[in-house]
């Protein structure tokens, strides 16, 4: 089927159902990347950065965790309690039904902007962390991996004074804000010593090259890209939009509220992807 990006679909004056026949007849019969963002997430009781109602944070960056000591110990106690939390998130149904998408070969596999880890437990083989991943820790010095569970261990060896609530109020990121940090020890590296931090790419980092590397493969050796729950606010996200526009691939966006790729999308949902995502397998699996 030849790349041909059909005319722009307005959300205004159009009904659900015929915007997602809209999306079924761009989708069907090409080999669709997908990326997804908070927004598939959300039904898993993680929240989104950006959605509606969210509320206004300013995430630590790289260079304040890296530099200052305090600001390590913030995070590892407030990430801490919300790995907690994080960790015990189940896939939804748009987990599953991008998984089932890529079984049946409509899909080449899921590029994410989470770092939840849930695509890969709902049963999605080809998964491209593109932020990386929580449950992965790595020592900034030597560069050593470690499981993120062994050291939520350590943590709770070495911090028996931190409670952990049975609720806490979760970020997209897995951490939760806490006061009282004075008093918390933070984990090193067991080989060299070095400062530890999460395998996840923090604000004012890079996306590593090889990864996004294998992310603009995807979307280059596709036919169509489906964007499902993320703002594309994130660089990382926009230029991903960028390479399957150059390759006048169709792009069909789901997404609760306004992205910055709608203008560009060949069709725009404003829905829920746990349901627009599970009516996308009903249209395009075939039994």
């Amino acid at each position: 089927m030849p790349h041909v990006t059909a005319p722009p679909s307005s959300v205004e004056g159009s009904s659900d159902s015929v915007l997602l026949d809209r999306a079924v007849d761009v989708l069907r019969g090409r080999r669709v990347a997908v990326l997804t963002g908070a927004g598939v997430s959300t039904d898993s009781g993680i929240p989104d950065y950006r959605g509606e109602g969210a509320p206004v944070r300013h995430p630590m960056t790289f260079q304040q965790f890296q530099g200052n000591e305090e600001f390590r110990k913030r995070y590892w106690a407030g990430s801490h309690l919300g790995y907690l939390t994080f960790a015990s998130s189940k896939p939804n149904a748009g987990h599953r039904a991008l998984a089932t998408l890529e079984a049946a070969g409509v899909t080449n596999g899921v590029v994410t902007q989470n770092v939840d880890g849930l695509h890969l437990r709902a049963g999605s083989s080809r998964v491209v962390d593109l932020h990386g991943t929580v449950d992965r820790v790595v020592c900034l010095v030597c560069g050593q991996a470690f499981a993120r569970d062994t050291i939520a261990a350590r943590m709770a060896e070495a911090n028996p004074w931190l409670d952990h609530p049975d609720q806490v109020r979760l970020n997209p990121d897995g951490d939760v804000e806490v006061d009282d940090i004075d008093s918390f020890t933070i984990p090193v590296c067991t080989v060299c010593g070095g400062i530890l931090k999460p395998d996840v790419v923090f604000f004012g980092e890079f996306v590593p090259v090889e990864r996004f590397a294998e992310a603009r493969s995807m979307v280059a050796g596709a036919e169509a890209l489906l964007v499902a729950g993320s703002s594309l606010v994130v660089n990382s996200g926009i230029r991903l939009l960028e390479t399957a526009l150059r390759k006048k691939l169709p792009v069909v966006v789901v997404n609760r509220g306004v992205t910055k790729g709608d203008a560009r999308a060949t069709v725009k949902l404003n829905a829920g992807t746990s349901e627009t995502l599970t009516a996308l397998v009903d249209r395009l699996v075939v039994a």
